[in-house]
């Protein structure tokens, strides 16, 4: 892609129009902005601007536009795909100061926010009020709503509630062009044209920039209860899922966590567990609701299934602390693995059914490539985190082999009737696996929406999309 450099007089441009203190170009600044939480990838913007209003984010897309610099939206930098990443250089448009909630309609149960608030302080604010959003990803602490928007995110409540889909109403957004938009109504049906809503949602930056964010809340439930089931075999474990469901009962939450993540955390967090030397993984299965009575009904139900898959013993948290220590291991499991080697961490969901299949096709492709696995996650609706480690292999394996053997992990999951990301979705990292599950006529209308929304194609470029084949 051919974009213009930021030459003096764009940059005097920019801060004319946004506010010469909130246009940084010193090298930390640039440095900072350079990276996420995506393996080791750095790429270093020209300019980084931090506005404050959808009128400043206005007139610097339309300067931008006008100039064909590049711009690339970034919100909390807990990102796995890649997608805040400014490979072409250009602007890094971060929102961290888009942090306000502007408004909690109790009488409609919906919120507005602005999207750089923090996800977890949206979480418990609301909480206040006697009020759930349920949309709570493992790195709510420093995630912003924004970025969840911006990827479908979900975490370990989707299996009950669903993603973070089910809860977007409206939201403004700045298009590539500079004009602010609502895209829809704060109302919760909608059948008035094309829902350009759910659109934005997931686009990962590339459509448009999200200012405000309408969602909808839920009255919290006042009781929960968390109980850990321990398995000899991942398999067990995995088969175990769907034969849950089954039963006639919806957990909350319902977590699957491999022995390997399990041990690392411990050390890392210093987490108390009992980890006993026959568990080759967790199943943590957590249900909510206001009446204790129908909540132990639901545990005994699944008590009766996991014995049924061979669990070995099924801990009930017995306290506040020691519940939100079991949540904290789990939560905690990406960094732990992070911690302890190089690796590479791959969003794979499929039918929950599906999950067995899929962990023993993870581990039979490590084999066959050299890598070893450390596998968990979101296992209620299918969703598996996937850390591919190092150990063994040679770095020229690990920098020319090891796609192939990500190449076939998805594969896999497409022929399990899965897709490529669950949450984190496609960004730079996996946007070459998208031929995998999408053909290209599929691709062709995701280009031509993309050309519809930014014609110069300055936001977010280089993302989602791989390369059309060559004629």
């Amino acid at each position: 892609m051919n974009f213009a450099k930021i030459t003096s007089e764009i940059l005097e441009e920019i801060k004319s129009a946004i506010g010469e203190e909130k246009v940084f170009t010193d090298a930390e600044s640039l440095d900072n902005y350079s990276h996420d939480e995506t393996e080791d990838l750095r790429f270093q913007p020209e300019v980084v601007v931090k506005p404050t209003t959808p009128e400043e984010i206005s007139a610097l897309l339309k300067i931008c536009n006008q100039y064909n610099v590049p711009v690339t939206p970034r919100g909390g930098g807990t990102g796995l795909s890649g997608a805040a990443l400014p490979i072409y250089g250009g602007v890094s448009l971060s929102m961290e100061k888009f942090k306000a909630i502007l408004d909690i309609d109790t009488e409609n149960l919906q919120a507005t926010v602005e999207p750089g608030v923090i996800t977890e302080v949206f979480i418990d604010t609301v909480a206040e009020k006697g009020l759930l959003y349920p949309v709570d990803p493992s790195s709510k602490g420093s995630c912003f709503i924004g970025g969840n928007v911006a990827h479908g995110s979900g975490g370990p409540r989707v299996v009950k509630y669903g993603t973070i889909r089910e809860y977007i109403l409206n939201l403004e957004v700045v298009l590539p062009n500079g004009d602010i938009i609502w895209t829809g109504a704060n109302t919760l049906k909608y059948a008035s044209g094309y829902n350009l809503t759910q659109l934005m949602i997931g686009s990962e930056g590339t459509l448009g920039v999200v200012t405000k964010i309408v969602t909808k809340l839920l009255p919290k439930p006042t009781q929960s209860v968390l109980m850990m089931g321990s398995f000899a075999t991942n398999e067990d474990a995995c088969a175990a899922v769907s034969a849950i469901f089954r039963a006639g009962v919806t957990p909350s939450a319902l977590e699957f966590m491999e022995r390997k993540g399990v041990e690392w955390v411990i050390k890392f967090d210093d987490i108390k567990f009992d980890l006993k030397d026959n568990v080759a993984a967790l199943l943590m299965i957590e249900f909510d609701g206001d009446d204790l009575d129908d909540i132990f009904k639901n545990c005994e139900k699944t008590n009766i299934v996991l014995e049924e898959h061979n669990c070995s013993e099924v801990l009930f948290a017995d306290s506040a602390q020691q519940k939100e220590e079991l949540w904290r291991m789990r939560r905690t499991m990406a960094e732990s693995v992070k911690s302890n080697s190089v690796y590479k961490e791959e969003d794979t969901v499929v039918p929950r059914a599906a999950l067995p299949k899929l962990i023993n096709g993870i581990k039979e492709i490590g084999a066959k490539y050299g890598f070893e696995s450390v596998c968990y996650g979101h296992a209620g609706d299918g969703n598996l985190h996937v850390n591919i480690i190092k150990a063994g292999m040679s770095d020229e394996d690990w920098k020319n082999k090891l796609k192939f053997g990500i190449k076939e992990i998805f594969e896999l999951t497409t022929a399990l009737g899965g897709t490529l990301s669950g949450e984190h979705g496609i960004g730079l990292v996996q946007k070459e696996y998208m031929p995998i599950k999408y053909s290209e006529i599929h691709l062709n209308l995701m280009r031509g929406i993309k050309q519809v929304f930014d014609p110069n194609g300055i936001l977010n470029p280089g993302k989602i999309m791989p390369n059309p084949p060559t004629p």
